[in-house]
């Protein structure tokens, strides 16, 4: 008889501390969703030594309205940071809870390298992205680039590569097109179109690439090469038109809108 008294005291102690927890529990819960602790602050700080150019706490605050709404003890970051990153300009984003209603918002800007295709850009990553073009700067003036879908990081690296072998010709790369069929075509910042044909190393993009034909690097190192004579040759005559697709150099197009009759010739490289 003595141990079922102890048993049922030790029942009923265990009831009442449990009791006295879910009490507390529901008081804390209680506090907890109290109006003062909903989010209403943010506060945007760049991430990185950059100062953020095209990213504010009103654009911020703009995406995420109506979409994330939360307590300091129970707003979801992974959820929120989604939400912040689908702002314009928002490459990626973190978050840190500010006591006791606020959001610290740390952002990583989108740096525009391009414009690509029709209506986006693509940045220094090789990522596109989609912005407000018209808040760029009046004085930028970014070339396009355009390709295939998931050709972006591709057409990055080329235009990389052309603005290197052409910096120490003082000329700039304004645009620069993988077709369909993954054969190159550029313009020059002097107005020249260049005809690069079928990459080799775009088969890894094109499952039905072909191959034989001379390297991107080969075409582009030929012409660099052979620039400082084919200027001299021309005599200030503006070229036109390069077309460098041939096994063993390029053919040349004059611009017809000179005194100049409009010509084409072969150059061997």
């Amino acid at each position: 008889m003595f141990n079922d008294a102890r048993l049922t005291s030790l029942i009923a102690n265990t009831l009442s501390v449990l009791a006295v927890l879910a009490l507390l529990g529901g008081l804390v819960f209680w506090a907890a969703k109290r109006p003062v602790f909903n989010i209403t602050r943010l506060y945007l700080q760049p991430l990185g030594s950059e100062s953020l150019q095209y990213v504010s706490p009103a654009t911020v605050r703009a995406t995420i309205a109506g979409r994330l709404a939360g307590n300091f003890f129970f707003i979801d970051l992974n959820t929120a940071r989604d939400v912040i990153e689908s702002t314009p300009w928002v490459r990626k984003a973190q978050l840190r809870r500010v006591w006791p209603n606020a959001l610290l918002v740390r952002v990583e800007e989108q740096q525009p390298l391009a414009l690509w295709n029709q209506d986006e850009m693509i940045n220094t990553w090789g990522e596109a992205f989609s912005a407000n073009q018209g808040e760029l700067d009046d004085g930028l003036h970014l070339p396009r680039l355009s390709g295939p879908p998931d050709s972006e990081r591709l057409v990055v690296q080329r235009f990389a590569e052309m603005a290197r072998w052409f910096a120490p010709l003082g000329v700039g790369v304004r645009e620069l097109a993988l077709s369909p069929r993954y054969a190159w075509d550029a313009q020059l910042s002097n107005g020249v179109q260049l005809m690069l044909g079928r990459d080799p190393a775009a088969e890894a993009v094109d499952p039905h690439g072909r191959s034989g034909a001379r390297s991107f690097a080969q075409r582009i190192e030929g012409f660099v090469q052979a620039w400082p004579a084919l200027q001299a040759r021309l005599d200030g005559r503006p070229l036109q038109r390069v077309d460098l697709r041939y096994p063993s150099g390029f053919a040349i197009r004059l611009n017809p809108n000179t005194d100049n009759p409009a010509q084409q010739n072969k150059h061997d490289s």
